[in-house]
């Protein structure tokens, strides 16, 4: 492997090379591109591990869907060591005959769980000679769908788990179906990191994380940001920011059907002039930050990694539809009120350890074992087939439908017609590009702009 450098990620993408290891992410959304970009960056990092000692060639796939990120949200994701010019769109059918053709060694599927099983059956459908190693994983806190989104993921041969605490529970339910658990590895998320923090005399920023769909309703998102406005008219001195996750018209992972953006701009009395909306990449909004609020947003993860004050709120009750519920037991559960009053929430010791959060300085090891794992893969040479729990036998009433979105037939061919295009030249191939360009073009501004205001005005 190349030298070590200062970044915990590793190196960054290495010009192409035969005798290169090749990497392959596809992802769905700007989140976890994120998060597999750098948890590849991760894998292949250098150190006392077993994976092979060879340049690292790193290739970006977005699979293409309604969540697919804009240039703009590719660019705040901030450095993941692979160019954002030279990461492509693919559908699964694409994806799968890019592999076929480019011979990867490690395939990362950051993708929903369903997209997850759906390429699982079409890398076993391609019958390779040697096919990749496949890892996947979650891009933060798990908390709802844990045995559906943990099912769909088996069959990888790493699924990483973003703490112990994790760990313990994929391993539980694998187990309980009767599914090997094996494949489950003990990491942490591979976008911790920055420096730790330190109070500075005249600065005191508070960050309100907003989430795209938590919470869901109107009522509820203009309460939050009401009282996020009440506190910075409270506290003049204090610079409060609202951090928003996407642009209105933009998909993030989950659907933002109330941008808080839109809801600003029909507040009573406007906004203070202490009172910032900012885009960005989180890590530097957290180099600013003196207290992170949040309702269940990972970023709160982010920040206890660097010991900022986090408050989760219970303003709007601790609830699983919520994700709150993932922080009982840490101490960070508090309300509005009492920040307002100058409370700030002290984390359980014991919580942290189990959270992955490794705020410890235990996080420069937190990938060895996945390292470890992939390595041994990539020394054993042919790999058995991918072995999914989900099956056409096991699941008849599931599967089929799960695959046939992604147009793969129960066995994990692709459907008839929806077979990867052959190249005819290049004039004609820049003519269909531009063709699918805009096609594509039609298509988001169907879900992510009419689909929305059709909902709504059906709840009127």
């Amino acid at each position: 492997m190349p030298p070590r450098t200062n970044d915990p990620a590793g190196p960054a993408e290495a010009p192409a090379n035969s005798a290169a290891l090749r990497v392959a992410v596809l992802a769905d959304s700007d989140t976890r591109w994120k998060w597999g970009a750098l948890t590849a960056r991760r894998l292949t990092a250098s150190g006392e591990t077993s994976v092979p000692e060879r340049p690292v060639e790193i290739s970006g796939l977005l699979l293409r869907g309604r969540a697919t990120p804009t240039a703009r949200q590719l660019a705040e994701v901030g450095d993941v060591g692979v160019d954002a010019g030279r990461v492509r769109e693919v559908t699964a059918v694409e994806f799968l005959h890019t592999v076929r053709e480019e011979g990867y060694d490690v395939v990362v599927l950051a993708l929903v769980g369903g997209g997850v099983q759906a390429m699982l059956h079409g890398l076993a459908a391609l019958d390779l000679p040697r096919r990749p190693v496949v890892v996947t994983g979650y891009v933060g806190v798990v908390y709802e769908k844990l045995a559906d989104g943990l099912l769909l993921r088996h069959g990888a041969d790493v699924v990483l788990a973003n703490s112990a605490h994790d760990a313990e529970r994929f391993r539980a339910v694998y187990e309980g179906v009767g599914a090997d658990a094996g494949a489950v590895t003990e990491a942490a998320l591979p976008f911790l990191g920055g420096e730790p923090h330190r109070a500075r005399e005249g600065r005191d920023t508070v960050v309100f994380a907003a989430q795209p769909s938590v919470p869901a309703s109107r009522a509820d998102r203009t309460y939050l940001l009401r009282r996020l406005v009440e506190h910075a008219r409270t506290h003049p001195d204090r610079e409060v920011v609202l951090k928003l996750r996407s642009k209105p018209g933009e998909q993030t992972t989950h659907i933002e059907e109330l941008p808080y953006q839109r809801l600003a701009e029909r507040l009573p009395g406007g906004l203070p002039a202490n009172f910032q909306l900012v885009y960005g990449h989180m890590g530097e909004v957290l180099d600013r930050t003196d207290l992170l609020v949040t309702v269940s947003s990972t970023a709160a993860l982010e920040s206890l990694h660097r010991s900022i004050p986090t408050a989760i709120l219970s303003d709007l009750g601790v609830r699983e539809t919520l994700g709150n519920h993932h922080f009982v037991g840490s101490g960070l559960i508090t309300s509005w009120d009492r920040l307002d009053e100058g409370l700030h929430p002290v984390p359980d010791p014991e919580w942290l350890a189990g959270q992955g959060v490794a705020a410890d300085g235990t996080y420069a090891t937190a990938y060895d074992a996945a390292r470890d794992r992939v390595g041994a893969l990539l020394a054993a040479g042919e790999l058995p087939p991918l072995a999914p729990y989900y099956t056409p036998s096991t699941a008849p009433g599931y599967l089929p439908g799960i695959l046939a979105r992604h147009h793969l037939g129960p066995d994990g061919r692709p459907l008839p017609g929806a077979a990867a295009p052959v190249p005819t030249g290049r004039i004609r191939g820049a003519v269909r590009e531009t063709v699918r360009n805009a096609a594509r073009g039609a298509y988001r501004q169907g879900v992510q702009r009419v689909a929305p205001v059709i909902r709504r005005m059906g709840e009127l």
